[in-house]
């Protein structure tokens, strides 16, 4: 029998304006799950989304886990998960990410595949279909990832020199990753391509170097926010706070509807208050988290 496993899976946000399908960014809140193994599947859940995330049946890890090993010519064995879960459904917070990421690590625990992290890495990302999310997911801080044609994944970690604070708002509804895609034109012109091309480089520079200075305009984006905000209404609300009340930077958090700020260090308050005075104004409900860059 394998000993347990304590899991802690870090919520992120992928894309951060211009880097769609590239950037991602961990947040320290998280799935948290403690394995064991058991006569029976079963889950005692706690956390956000209790029904959805304590459905045996209807489990994401659960499924994952189960998957791996078939493919791997293992019969899972059966699993209890004792799991908290702090990252919302279906808000553009990695929540799928961090399930399938879940899913694998006890697929090469309770399975004895002793899988590296590149490996949990690249097999997550190919069930999830992009290795952004579940890039920041496995390694923290910004990550810059690629897959190749071929389903191989490589990505880097970067942490950036300065602490810089996180605001997550989230309005009362959720938005599927299908819908928001489907929302996406088939293909961009060359100028909006090389527009985001030079803010996705620009953002990964000033991440490296601790610029907050340049966050504001690096985090513009011409390839999916414009499409998408028809259906994530904080979003063009928020956005004019970029560069002002100690905001660095806003873009919608994965494909939305949440909405993503980065703050200048200690302008916490500020930042909450102009949110707050702004939903007030627009009418919109949403719930605010207050979080910090995650670090593996």
């Amino acid at each position: 029998m394998a000993d347990g496993l304590k899991l802690r899976l870090p919520a992120t946000s992928a894309n951060l304006g211009p880097g769609f399908d590239a950037l991602g960014l961990a947040m320290d809140f998280a799935l948290e799950i403690e394995a064991r193994e058991s006569d029976l599947f079963s889950i005692t859940s706690t956390g956000r989304n209790v029904a959805q995330t304590g459905d045996v049946d209807d489990s994401l890890v659960l499924e994952t886990y189960r998957s791996v090993l078939d493919g791997q010519g293992i019969d899972p064995v059966p699993l209890h998960l004792d799991l908290h879960n702090e990252i919302p459904l279906g808000m553009g917070c990695g929540s799928s990410a961090a399930a399938l990421v879940a899913g694998v690590m006890l697929a090469s625990h309770f399975g004895n595949l002793g899988w590296s992290k590149h490996k949990v890495l690249t097999e997550a990302s190919l069930r999830e279909g992009h290795p952004d999310n579940v890039a920041a997911c496995v390694l923290g801080g910004l990550t810059v990832s690629l897959m190749t044609a071929e389903g191989e994944v490589d990505a880097l970690s970067i942490h950036p020199p300065v602490d810089w604070p996180l605001l997550v708002v989230m309005p009362d509804s959720s938005l599927s990753t299908k819908k928001a895609r489907a929302m996406l034109p088939e293909s961009y012109s060359k100028a909006d391509t090389i527009a985001n091309v030079q803010r996705v480089a620009m953002l990964t520079a000033a991440f490296a170097q601790g610029r907050g200075d340049l966050l504001s305009r690096a985090m513009e984006d011409r390839m999916h926010q414009p499409y998408r905000a028809p259906v994530c209404p904080l979003l063009p609300f928020l956005l004019p706070l970029a560069g002002s009340r100690g905001v660095l930077g806003v873009a919608l958090s994965g494909a939305g509807p949440s909405v993503l700020l980065i703050l200048e260090s200690g302008h916490q308050e500020a930042a909450k208050d102009a949110v707050g005075m702004i939903l007030r104004e627009s009418g919109i409900n949403a719930e605010v988290i207050v979080t910090t860059i995650f670090a593996v």
